[in-house]
């Protein structure tokens, strides 16, 4: 569970598929744990900030579990570059924190995670764990069938891979939604996780629905209840 909580939390600093045009929105989700008797919710948005700056958050509860992500980014031409990182989960086993600062002058990245210090390279090719998501949201906006990510992960960097698996409609709080269906690619030598996400077409490929299942066979689900885009609210048929 604390795996699937992290994803739903969860490029050459990224250049986008095609030209960039940031939209803030918020939405908000249930989220269920089928295999225990419990629910919560969870919210993700997008702000811009007076000085410019994006701010991408997540933000999960559960009955015995909570969890917080938060991403400062900005938008250079094309290209989505992370300027700061933080993760704090607490309630569900081992508590985690991790801050991470992305300076693009020197060309590091530092911070903690779970206490460790952390100090990489830059490269133009790494992201943080919550600013791939909107580079994924966009890349499959432009019709990109498989993407591939360099993500900043436990003080390491590591590649995140996806591929579109086709259309789907997905039944909503607001309505049926037209969405893109995606998964995360794993090594089934390494890990039998399962992870799909689904983005609605019609509302700058918002996600409506993720879904994980772990290899103990549990499953984990966030469904969209209610969201705006551009300040319009997201509405399916």
């Amino acid at each position: 569970m604390r795996r699937a909580l992290l994803f739903a939390c969860a490029l050459l600093a990224l250049p986008l598929a095609q030209a960039a045009e940031l939209q803030p929105f918020s939405a908000s989700y249930t989220a269920d744990w089928k295999q225990l008797p419990m629910s919560g919710t969870a919210e993700r948005n997008l702000t811009k900030e007076a000085n410019g700056t994006w701010k991408l958050s997540f933000k999960a509860s559960m009955m015995i579990a909570s969890l917080t992500e938060e991403s400062t980014l900005t938008l250079d031409k094309d290209t989505l570059l992370p300027q700061s990182y933080h993760f704090e989960r607490g309630g569900l086993g081992k508590a985690k924190k991790a801050d991470l600062d992305f300076d693009w002058n020197t060309k590091m990245v530092t911070g903690t995670d779970r206490g460790d210090a952390v100090k990489l390279p830059l490269n133009r090719g790494m992201v943080d764990k919550s600013t791939y998501q909107l580079a994924l949201q966009h890349d499959v906006a432009a019709g990109k069938k498989s993407m591939s990510y360099q993500v900043v992960d436990d003080g390491e960097v590591d590649t995140y891979d996806f591929r579109v698996l086709g259309s789907e409609k997905v039944d909503t709080k607001a309505g049926q939604i037209d969405a893109i269906k995606v998964e995360r690619v794993r090594d089934p030598t390494q890990s039998k996780r399962i992870t799909v996400l689904w983005f609605a077409k019609d509302w700058d490929y918002l996600l409506v629905r993720l879904q994980q299942v772990e290899t103990d066979g549990k499953e984990y689900n966030i469904m969209l209840l209610d969201g705006t885009v551009n300040g319009k609210a997201v509405k399916g048929s």
